[in-house]
C-alpha cells in the first residue's frame, strides 16, 4: 500500500471522490465519499449569532431610537411607518461598550438625513442616509472607544 505522500494530488475534488477514514467501531480503515463527509459535517457546524434584536417603528420623521444600553450585540430592525425626512441612531454609552461588539441595523424605508450618534464614542464611517431596506453594521474597538462601520 502507498504512503499518503506517495499519492497523486488533485485540486479540484468532486462529491464522488473518496477518502480513507479509520473505523474505531470496525477496527479498520473504510472509504467515504466527499458528499457523505459533507452530509455528516454540515449538521455538525453550527453559527453563532448572539445578537439580541431590538424593534423600533418611528411613527414621525425627526425620530431618536436608542440602541438598548448595554455590552450585547444588537441587531435593529427599524420598520419606519414610512420614509422620513430624518432620523437619529443613539449607541449604548460608551462606558457600556465592550470589544468588538456590533450593532446591525436593518431599515425598511429610507431615511434622507441619518443621525447615528455615539453616546460618548467616537462614530467613524456610519452612513447619513438610508435607502429603503438598506442595512450596515458597526463594531466597537475598545482601544480607540469608537464604533467602525464593517458593513
Amino acid at each position: 500500500m502507498a504512503t499518503i505522500n506517495q499519492l497523486s494530488a488533485i485540486s479540484s475534488p468532486n462529491s464522488s471522490d473518496l477518502m480513507v477514514v479509520y473505523s474505531l467501531s470496525n477496527g479498520d480503515t473504510r472509504k467515504m465519499t466527499l458528499a457523505n463527509l459533507l452530509a455528516w459535517l454540515s449538521p455538525q457546524i453550527t453559527a453563532a449569532d448572539d445578537k439580541v434584536t431590538k424593534y423600533a417603528a418611528p411613527s414621525a420623521t425627526g425620530f431618536t431610537v436608542t440602541v438598548t444600553d448595554s455590552s450585547a450585540s444588537q441587531w435593529l430592525l427599524l420598520t419606519p411607518v414610512a420614509g422620513y425626512a430624518a432620523g437619529t441612531i443613539t449607541l449604548p454609552a460608551s462606558g457600556n461598550c465592550v470589544d468588538r461588539q456590533e450593532i446591525l441595523v436593518n431599515c425598511t424605508q429610507a431615511v434622507t438625513t441619518l443621525t447615528v450618534a455615539g453616546n460618548g464614542s467616537t462614530v467613524t464611517g456610519a452612513p447619513t442616509t438610508l435607502a429603503a431596506n438598506d442595512f450596515f453594521t458597526l463594531r466597537f474597538d475598545a482601544v480607540t472607544a469608537a464604533w467602525y462601520r464593517v458593513g
